[in-house]
């Protein structure tokens, strides 16, 4: 008999409702071990399909299928079919790029995995994330799958991120398959970008925004600024079409990738400045620096939930500056990836930025991250990036 897991009339509406999260709140009873494929039931036996059980978390049950067959779920099966799905899908959208998302958790109902490719000349290196004990447990069977799928001549096991603490498990990189090296070249449109998917932000690069990236370039025109610049992406797009660009970030090693991605690509129209960017934006504006085409693209400011009006406050700082400096006709493409902050608050905190800066803004264009980190429609927690271009007529 497989472990069982008995949740509550409220975690029953969950999964009915296509969420695939249930709560500590609305577990019964569970008895599994950690990582287990359970049986989820109701109160009076009915079976309600299956989910990966976590010990640790408050999100004790991970659906990963409403099947209600008596057979245990086969989880060789399950993960190849559900793998197979993601990698065709993303071979279906014709990325322009060697650089992408094979896996996106959720969205390609694989809960807690997350896999991104990075391919150069010398082939393609996967970075797994195992971000929850279901994952981490099948981590070995996750890579022969992989294997056997896409090929790669390398897979590095990226398992470094904090919210793995809330699952109990360790932080640590490694390889787990074939060779990594320290540093991979890939292709993203006609851009070469350097890649250190050991120690980079995430695994290496913000995938999510590459999309974006390229839609921020059909605005560019005159002067521009990057603020928040990371590794360049925004900025190495801009190049191409504005006079010049102005990079702007706290981190050295950002500021030296971002110069070192601009060399590669024979760009010498991008100065960088590490510096606070909060600061900056100040001095600029004290300085009555004026710009055609502007990008803010912080970090998460709020993280959970008590940081969101700590997060608000900091997004009108940033937005606020930014329209001061921006000339008349200049357009603003300003980026969220804090989930606890939804398109609805963050349109809210563009308006009151707008009204204290006396200026008047047309919304041109509302984005979200790139289509290879698809949204599960009813799973909102899915859908955390907002990037918005607003246009400045006065």
């Amino acid at each position: 008999m497989p472990p069982i897991a008995r949740v509550s009339r409220r975690g029953q509406d969950r999964i009915r409702a296509g969420h695939p999260w249930i709560y500590r709140s609305d577990v019964a009873a569970v008895d599994a071990e950690p990582g287990d494929i359970v049986r989820v039931v109701a109160d009076n036996e009915r079976r309600l399909g299956w989910a990966l059980f976590s010990s640790a978390s408050q999100i004790v049950l991970r659906m990963v299928s409403t099947a209600a067959s008596a057979e245990p779920l086969d989880e060789r099966e399950w993960l190849s079919e559900r793998l197979n799905a993601a990698v065709e899908y993303r071979t279906s959208l014709a990325i322009d790029s060697t650089a992408f998302r094979l896996v996106n958790g959720e969205a390609d109902r694989l809960p807690g995995l997350v896999v991104d490719r990075y391919g150069d000349d010398q082939g393609t290196v996967l970075v797994v994330q195992t971000l929850t004990q279901g994952m981490d447990r099948r981590i070995g069977l996750i890579t022969e799958l992989l294997v056997q799928q896409v090929a790669p001549r390398g897979i590095l096991a990226r398992n470094d991120p904090k919210v793995r603490r809330l699952e109990g498990l360790d932080e640590q990189v490694e390889v787990i398959y074939g060779e990594v090296a320290d540093q991979i070249e890939v292709r993203d449109g006609a851009l070469r970008l350097q890649v250190d998917v050991r120690r980079g932000q995430k695994t290496g690069l913000f995938l999510d925004q590459r999309e974006n990236h390229a839609a921020a370039a059909s605005y560019a025109r005159g002067r521009a600024l990057d603020a928040f610049t990371y590794h360049g992406g925004f900025a190495l797009r801009l190049a191409s079409r504005a006079s010049s660009v102005l990079a702007l970030d706290s981190s050295a090693p950002a500021i030296a990738a971002t110069q070192a991605n601009a060399h590669l690509n024979g760009l010498t129209n991008i100065e960088t400045r590490e510096v606070n960017v909060f600061d900056e934006l100040r001095e600029l504006e004290t300085s009555s620096e004026r710009f055609d085409t502007i990008v803010l693209d912080p970090p998460a400011f709020a993280k959970n939930k008590a940081s969101v009006e700590r997060a608000m406050a900091g997004y009108k700082e940033i937005n606020l500056r930014a329209l001061r400096i921006l000339a008349p006709g200049g357009h603003l493409v300003t980026c969220s990836c804090s989930y606890n902050v939804n398109e609805e608050m963050f349109l809210a905190i563009l308006e009151q930025a707008a009204t204290d800066a006396h200026a008047t803004v047309a919304l041109v264009e509302k984005r979200m991250q790139s289509r290879d980190h698809p949204v599960l429609i009813g799973v909102p927690e899915t859908h955390y990036l907002k990037c918005f271009v607003l246009r400045k007529l006065r």
